[in-house]
């Protein structure tokens, strides 16, 4: 297994000041019954208030406003369920780049439609029939695209670190730090930003049950796959963590993994929403799922990171119908 680059942190805090023109400062917010109810000071970094709703934005411009005049001329391709699609596909537009994103025909209708406005091109597949990394493989080598994958890369996880800096800059320290999970872009990029801020702020990854690959492969050392888990929380779907950056970066800064259930995602999303009056989607509410049900047990102060808010109105009805 390769070793990602030793200079990460260094590399986050390069990313925070490219990011810096573009990328929302997202707010920090609190809640009193949530404080009550766990027993803990929690401090919700709020991504779903981020450009395209969600923390991705933070890795696609890193990682595109990098690319070379050349590598901007051919063009970008991903794969992506949604959120990284819809970053990909706004910064392009942003930097003038053309943009192709390979969705699963399964893929949120809201996610979706703000990818075809932001003005990509998307390519559907059938997630039983075939995989989204060997269409976008087979597109690249047929076009000449540049791959931009959604997570195991260095330029997207030093741009989903930016969050986790930003804060540490809010609430001065934190003594846990708590992630959702799919790939591993965003959790490692955390632990190694929360780490280089705070070397003993705790990082505990949370992921559904249902979709429980990072934490068998944290716990056992070797990558774990599940594939097409039938998660609520669709931003997990990924199949395992990345091979080459997110897997080894995880196994040596992240603390403890958690998973929650079906039902403790449903309840953290339904209080985000009557509670906090936010809207957060299921993959997003995964941190507050963890400490709702007991899965994690914080004390002192708590960080959670709220990775977005793009959920379609049927998704959301069902879950306060609930």
């Amino acid at each position: 297994m390769s070793q990602p680059p030793k200079d990460m942190f260094e590399r986050i805090q390069a990313a925070k000041r490219r990011i810096s023109s573009q990328a929302h400062v997202t707010p920090v917010m609190t809640s009193g019954t949530l404080d009550k109810r766990v027993g803990a000071a929690v401090f919700l970094k709020c991504e779903n208030y981020q450009r395209v709703g969600a923390f991705k934005f933070r890795g696609a411009y890193n990682a595109m406003s990098r690319l070379s005049e050349k590598d901007r001329k051919r063009g970008v391709i991903t794969h992506s369920s949604g959120n990284h699609a819809q970053a990909i596909a706004l910064v392009g537009r942003l930097l003038g780049v053309q943009t192709t994103i390979v969705m699963p025909q399964d893929a949120p209708a809201i996610k979706r439609a703000a990818t075809a406005a932001y003005g990509a091109t998307i390519v559907e597949y059938d997630p039983v029939k075939s995989t989204r990394e060997k269409i976008s493989h087979d597109l690249k080598s047929k076009h000449g695209y540049k791959l931009i994958p959604p997570y195991d890369h260095i330029d997207i996880v030093a741009g989903q670190g930016t969050a986790a800096l930003e804060i540490f800059d809010q609430v001065e320290s934190l003594d846990a730090l708590l992630v959702p999970c799919g790939g591993g872009g965003l959790l490692s990029g955390s632990a190694i930003a929360a780490k280089g801020m705070n070397p003993t702020c705790r990082i505990i990854g949370i992921e559904p049950q249902l979709a429980d690959d990072a934490t068998r492969s944290f716990q056992t050392g070797k990558l774990h796959t599940v594939k097409n888990p039938p998660t609520i929380a669709d931003g997990t779907r990924t199949p395992s963590l990345g091979e080459k950056v997110t897997f080894p970066l995880i196994l040596k800064h992240v603390d403890d993994m958690k998973t929650v259930s079906e039902a403790a995602i449903i309840a953290a999303v339904q209080f985000l929403f009557y509670r906090m009056k936010l809207v957060v989607e299921p993959s997003g509410a995964l941190g507050v799922a963890a400490l709702l049900s007991g899965s994690v047990k914080p004390q002192g102060r708590v960080g959670v990171i709220l990775s977005g808010g793009n959920i379609d109105g049927p998704t959301m009805k069902m879950i306060l119908d609930a």
